[in-house]
């Protein structure tokens, strides 16, 4: 866990997370067929359609319209695409994510999101440190996500209970291809000046253009859909937006 009065100059790397709003069990993997090997850790958005509305007919992603495969990824029955392979990050862009968020960790997340202003997202949180710190075999990676409006107090409710932060870049969430919202740099500046040592992220509206902007504010990883999948290669997009940031 954190300390967010803890001082580092050691120097990081910068990663690029790719970003999967995944319709159905098959899209996952097809997102993720593409980009295995070339980064550590995909992130799947999880939209319920209630908490945060989704580009797609039923305005949520999977696995609000496909839970057969969830509940067989749930079970062990099925795995995860390349989960030998690649660690698996779930946003969590969903209205119970107390009741949910233990099926994701026997999905196998090596790293969970939960969105501060969700209904009872404190006690999620603890929840899942709680049972990290109950079972030492459990290392699931905790994550608080801001909107791009919030303030660097917003996090004072969660009492330090969370290893790194996640600021959304777009007003918006839920979607891909959304306008970058400028206030979330100002976001990530305040954040890294209170706490220089809290590993931040930024998840929305990354590109080539705004990476250096971005890093400059203090976030180490950054977050991004379009910018991979919707170019010829992903893989090699994730390599020129590292060189990039780095």
């Amino acid at each position: 866990m954190f300390d967010p009065y803890a001082h580092s100059n050691a120097p990081k790397k910068i990663e690029i997370v790719p970003a999967v709003l995944p319709k159905n069990f098959k899209d996952l993997g097809n997102h993720v067929d593409k980009i295995v090997g070339k980064a550590k850790r995909v992130q799947v958005d999880i939209v319920d359609g209630v908490y945060a509305h989704g580009t797609f007919l039923h305005k949520a992603t999977w696995p609000y319209h496909d839970k057969e495969t969830f509940d067989k990824v749930v079970s062990e029955e099925h795995g995860l695409p390349h989960w030998d392979e690649i660690n698996y990050e779930f946003d969590l862009m969903i209205n119970d994510p107390l009741l949910r968020v233990m099926d994701y960790v026997r999905a196998g997340a090596s790293h969970i999101i939960v969105h501060a202003r969700s209904p009872e997202a404190v006690k999620a949180v603890q929840h899942l440190v709680d049972l990290r710190e109950d079972s030492g075999a459990l290392s699931v990676q905790v994550g608080v996500a801001l909107m791009c409006d919030a303030q660097p107090d917003e996090l004072e409710q969660f009492e330090a209970q969370y290893d790194y932060v996640q600021v959304m870049g777009i007003a918006t969430i839920g979607r891909q291809g959304e306008l970058f919202d400028e206030r979330s740099v100002h976001l990530l500046e305040r954040l890294h000046a209170r706490y220089p040592d809290l590993t931040l992220q930024i998840d929305g509206g990354v590109n080539a253009e705004r990476i250096p902007a971005l890093v400059k504010a203090g976030a180490q990883f950054l977050v991004a859909g379009s910018a991979v999948f919707r170019q010829d290669d992903p893989g090699a997009a994730i390599k020129e937006l590292e060189a990039i940031a780095n």
